[in-house]
């Protein structure tokens, strides 16, 4: 076989790996040094000197030593303090008596929780099974449809891949070399165009049909203005503070978005003590699952950089790049292609191996159809949504169905997020229709064009 067909090989076996259910970043780690140990061989040559030992040395140190990566940890850290600091039951019950007027209210509340909670933690898994405790049974519990309710936390939980400070946008300015402080500013405005239209969704599906999400009982709604801007000034208004001062400090250049994340760090620790949840138990707690969750993504770069060097060298990004270029495309079927393979990769994968392994394969091809890697991340932001609500393989139903009441079917749930699917969709379009949507803000900031 020649080089490039050996590449293949190894794509194709590592995709066959992990969908037996091996660990992405050892795999990679192992088919990277394996399938390098024949690209580098040479004859009469002692074991340890081929050069694939090298390779993985280096970029296992590069790593360690990129700057952009360290905000990972930080960020992370903030958003394990605040999702045990008991914020969100405070957060949840307060903007439910705020928008007490609104049709489904309660659905309402529950997504700009979602999306505020989401934003201050990025963690999808964690934000839709505490809004599934604390939202969705009382949702039932008001005479809410299974599948509307269902569809707002699955939907809601997601937004924070996509809403700065997102961690998906950090990773994949570290794989681009697109600076992730643009990035952030670039994906504000589709954030909350993403978010505004699931919450116009709601409201207009209840408007016609009421049934849906019938209105409060008086006796729960009736509460002195008074009281209800104290309520959201303990619990709305804090994490706001700490979500506006930490992206405002990276929006405005006061701060790298490392020294903003550990800013956020601080402030969530000073939050969760004014909250009276700072224990030394929920605080080593955080630690435990920041360090943990940081090492799974810093051994998928070691992993994904070996395994790609490899297979560049063997000549697998040149064949396929070759292939592109062959199918004769124009920018908007570039475009499309490359949503859709993302789109089915969501299917078995996390986002963190698709913008790592898969990505890249992409990126060299940009310049090629005259698409900038700015705009690309941010299609791919709000295409990784997807990933999450798309069955059979939609880990936000799956994350909502481990904690719901046993009478909820995990059908109903994937049928409650499919309208929130194409809204996804139609944000996706939207932003293409209209880039400077995506644009306006570098534009205005930093002058990216």
């Amino acid at each position: 076989m020649t080089n490039p067909e050996i590449a293949l090989l190894m794509l194709g076996l590592f995709i066959f790996v992990i969908l037996l259910g091996f660990p992405i970043a050892f795999t990679l780690m192992a088919m990277g040094i394996g399938f390098g140990y024949y690209a580098y061989y040479q004859p009469d040559q002692a074991f340890f000197d081929n050069r694939v030992f090298y390779l993985f040395s280096q970029n296992t140190f590069s790593v360690m030593n990129n700057d952009v990566l360290v905000a990972v940890p930080l960020f992370l850290f903030m958003g394990y303090v605040i999702e045990r600091a008991n914020v969100l039951d405070r957060l949840f019950y307060s903007l439910q008596v705020a928008f007490k007027a609104i049709p489904a209210s309660m659905a309402v509340a529950a997504l700009v929780t979602c999306a505020l909670f989401a934003t201050a933690t990025g963690i999808v898994g964690a934000v839709v099974t505490l809004m599934g405790l604390l939202a969705f049974p009382a949702m039932l519990k008001a005479g809410y449809d299974q599948k509307l309710s269902a569809g707002v936390i699955c939907a809601g939980g997601t937004l924070g891949i996509l809403i700065p400070p997102s961690i998906m946008l950090i990773v994949y300015g570290a794989t681009s070399a697109v600076s992730v402080v643009k990035l952030y500013a670039a994906a504000m405005i589709p954030g909350f165009i993403l978010a505004g239209m699931y919450i116009v969704y709601v409201i207009l599906r209840t408007l016609i049909t009421p049934s849906l999400a019938p209105k409060l009982p008086k006796s729960e709604t009736d509460i002195p203005w008074l009281k209800i801007l104290l309520l959201m000034l303990q619990a709305f208004v804090p994490l706001a503070v700490l979500i506006l001062s930490v992206l405002g400090a990276i929006l405005f250049g006061l701060a790298t978005p490392t020294e903003a994340a550990a800013i956020g760090a601080l402030g969530a620790m000073v939050i969760a003590a004014g909250y009276r949840a700072l224990t030394w138990g929920r605080l080593k707690e955080a630690v435990f699952l920041t360090a943990r969750t940081s090492a799974m993504v810093c051994y998928l770069f070691i992993g994904s950089w070996t395994f790609s060097s490899v297979f560049s060298y063997l000549g697998g990004e040149g064949l396929i790049k070759e292939f592109v270029l062959g199918l004769d495309l124009n920018t908007i079927t570039f475009l499309l292609l490359s949503q859709l393979i993302i789109f089915l990769l969501g299917w078995p994968l996390e986002w963190s191996e698709i913008i790592i392994i898969f990505v890249p394969i992409f990126l060299p091809l940009l310049s090629h159809y005259d698409v900038d890697p700015l705009f690309f991340g941010i299609l791919i932001a709000l295409n990784l949504q997807t990933s999450f609500l798309t069955p059979p393989m939609a880990m936000a139903a799956y994350y909502l169905k481990g904690i719901a009441p046993p009478h909820v079917q995990l059908w109903t749930i994937f049928r409650g997020c499919l309208p929130f699917l194409t809204m996804v969709f139609v944000a996706m379009a939207t932003i293409y229709v209209f880039p400077q949507t995506v644009y306006w803000l570098p534009d205005l900031f930093y002058s990216v064009r």
